[in-house]
């Protein structure tokens, strides 16, 4: 079971690496200070442009496919690609 977590951390660790390559470097340093910045809470911590910058910018992480692609590696499947 050790090595089930440890796979597995490992695993997410790489997808989670692979979208956030997504991004350009400034655009990963203002993720991490909108995040940040909105201490849990955006509604009450960020501008509603800053809402709306921090959206773009989690959209373009492509959330959906990092979802079932953390899924499927979770339950041991294999990720699919697109053709």
């Amino acid at each position: 079971m050790f090595w089930f977590r440890v796979l597995a951390v490992a695993q997410l660790a790489l997808l989670i690496r692979r979208h956030l390559s997504l991004l350009e470097p400034d655009e990963r340093g203002r993720l991490a200070k909108l995040v940040g910045q909105s201490r849990g809470r955006p509604t009450k911590n960020l501008s509603a442009n800053e809402r709306e910058e921090l959206l773009r910018l989690v959209g373009k992480l492509e959330p959906g496919e990092f979802g079932q692609a953390a899924v499927s590696r979770l339950r041991g499947g294999r990720l699919r690609r697109k053709a």
